[in-house]
């Protein structure tokens, strides 16, 4: 039997979203994710728009992954620790994957299927960009297990959290002692900076790219104007 969901919670245009008007049938909540490589500012912004949505009435469940759950908090452990041996680049995406089949069964369509939002600390956009753009796996490949594991479930809206390579390590390099995925080389980190721009670039409506380069109160800003977005679109009946 499953066990309870971890709180994992830390402390501009149109937006493509998903129709689903009013019906006997309760609504389908909203899943929104949050993007981005090392030192762009995930954590504090989680925290931000975790706050707003649940000052505008959002029943909100907050997660991340990998981990989410117990068993995706075990595995995220031993995928961010300094290990001796290498790890295969294989091992690495299955042990993703299992962690996210966990965490979408047990976690987010429940919220979802029960009307609530979902904000979620990466997704499988960030599977594209560390294992497929960094690792080098062939993106084909994390397609099928992408299918496999999720379905036809997608995120309804991804917050892109971008920033030159040299400013995301600075601000890393800066928090202290870094995990396995931190101490990669700057070439990993700018082909995984440039496999989620083009995710955004050739992908849905979805996306929203932030410079968060720049001052927080600006990113903050425009955080504010997609979250207004969403929210007019929950008040229109349309969510």
């Amino acid at each position: 039997m499953s066990g309870p969901c971890v709180n994992t919670s830390c402390a501009a245009g149109a937006i493509t979203v998903p129709v689903r008007r009013h019906s006997n049938v309760s609504k389908r909540g909203l899943f929104i994710t949050v993007e981005g490589g090392e030192g762009v500012g995930k954590s504090t912004n989680m925290a931000f728009l975790e706050s707003l949505l649940r000052d505008s009435g959002i029943d909100l469940l907050v997660t991340r992954e990998p981990g989410g759950t117990r068993l995706g908090e075990d595995l995220r452990e031993l995928l961010l620790q300094v290990r001796e041996e290498p790890v295969s680049p294989s091992a690495e995406l299955l042990l993703i994957f299992a962690a996210r089949a966990q965490h979408i069964e047990e976690c987010i369509e429940p919220a979802l299927a029960a009307g609530r939002w979902v904000l979620c600390d990466r997704f499988t956009d960030a599977t594209y960009a560390y294992q497929s753009g960094g690792r080098g796996i062939d993106a084909a490949t994390v397609r099928k297990l992408e299918n496999l594991v999720q379905g036809s479930l997608r995120p309804d809206c991804t917050l892109l959290l971008d920033a030159p390579v040299s400013v995301g390590m600075s601000r890393a390099r800066g928090r202290g002692e870094l995990d396995r995925f931190e101490r990669e080389e700057v070439d990993f980190f700018e082909r995984v900076r440039a496999t989620y721009l083009q995710l955004a670039e050739e992908g849905s409506g979805r996306y929203r790219v932030i410079d968060a380069s720049q001052p927080l109160e600006v990113v903050q800003g425009q955080l504010l104007k997609v979250c207004r977005e969403l929210l007019r679109c929950r008040e229109k009946g349309v969510q």
